[in-house]
């Protein structure tokens, strides 16, 4: 049926990596579980029909076959094993036996045949990233993918690749969050997709902090991110992604300069008096060369003073504590330029000098007269 020994760390390495697409509830039994197809190597898939994970790594197969294992189940074996060799061995009634050292166990398999299979992802267009550039993007764009079902497409960020090089941009209806890098190469020319969120999140914990190469395939229907012997597959979103070019305003009359981390203390210090139920905006001051913040709620009042360069006019503006948190934390500088218009105008960060290789809009909360 399917016999194979390989060390226990590269098993519990792929065990790791593909059970992330595995689906926790399914009406098919086959998709609670990991696929594993042993030939001249051995192969292990995760998929929950939304995203599917694959894997391939070195072990000695005795006997090439299939079998899906319960994932909860052989993950929690995998992990408690001593660091020995693992025997892997699989009757043809789904009996699997496996021991490592003085430890055997012994558990169910199903049959592979219910195993839905992975898409295929045709080569229509195709990017290769270093995976710790790609790593930093998501990252730094991630938290601004929307959760709301309603406009689907915006549980995505959207990925431009031209001769400039990458851009990637989330948006949910209160901020914006933009990502640029130069690339090395483009394949098949310019493309542009939407990749879903939560398989994202997948990507970023699959990618290294390395200049190891992320190839991104953009197929008809689905895309495919693939690194080594391990390869993500999502569906691309369809929809109208925002037009965020002109969804945002330049040319604004106020910009100040502001020292990210210090700006954070302050903002975290008056975020103290608010909470889930008792919401209130930060209320911010710009003047000359400083920013007054509170925050008012029943809990009580918070008020700091965090100094900036150059002059607000006094301008008075609202905003969530956490989406303008979130901008600041995630800001790839220590210096950001802030630039403001009116109170009722988004607040729009990018890096003090050099290129523009992030941008961050908040848009502001209307304060109560």
């Amino acid at each position: 049926m399917l016999r194979f020994s390989c060390e226990k760390a590269l098993l519990q390495s792929a065990v790791n990596t593909v059970s992330r697409a595995v689906a926790a509830k399914s009406s098919i039994p086959a998709l609670e579980g990991i696929l594993v197809e042993g030939s001249d190597r051995l192969t292990m898939s995760g998929y929950n029909m939304q995203t599917g994970i694959r894997t391939a790594f070195e072990a000695e197969v005795h006997e090439e076959g299939r079998i899906v294992l319960n994932a909860r189940l052989f993950g929690e074996i995998i992990r408690k094993l001593p660091d020995d060799l693992v025997v892997f061995a699989a009757d043809e009634k789904y009996m699997v036996r496996l021991t490592c050292g003085d430890a055997s166990f012994e558990i169910m398999g199903l049959s592979a045949e219910d195993y839905p299979e992975l898409p295929e992802v045709d080569d229509e267009y195709s990017v290769a990233i270093q995976q710790g550039t790609l790593k930093a993007m998501i990252n730094q764009t991630s938290f601004a993918v929307s959760t709301n079902e309603t406009r689907p497409i915006h549980t995505g960020s959207l990925f431009e690749i031209n001769e400039q090089g990458l851009t990637m941009v989330s948006v949910d209806g209160f901020r914006l969050a933009l990502r640029r890098e130069p690339l090395e190469r483009i394949d098949g020319g310019a493309f542009r997709f939407v990749a879903p969120g939560s398989a994202l999140n997948e990507v970023e914990k699959i990618c290294e902090d390395s200049d190891n190469l992320m190839t991104i395939i953009q197929g008809k229907r689905h895309l495919m991110f693939e690194t080594g012997s391990t390869q993500l597959i999502c569906r691309r979103l369809e929809g109208e992604f925002l037009d965020y070019r002109n969804a945002i305003p330049r040319n604004n009359p106020i910009s100040i300069l502001v020292d990210t981390k210090a700006m954070l203390n302050s903002l975290d210090r008056v975020s103290v008096v608010i909470s889930e139920k008792l919401k209130s905006p930060v209320h911010c001051i710009f003047d000359a060369d400083r920013v007054y913040l509170s925050a008012k709620t029943g809990n009580g009042e918070a008020k700091d003073i965090c100094p900036v360069e150059g002059d607000g006019q006094g301008l008075e503006i609202g905003f969530n504590n956490r989406f303008f948190m979130d901008a600041l934390r995630y800001a790839p500088a220590e210096k950001v330029k802030m630039e403001l218009n009116t109170g009722i105008s988004p607040c729009i960060m990018t890096p003090v000098e050099g290129e523009e290789n992030f941008l961050y809009m908040v848009l502001p909360v209307r304060l109560k007269a």
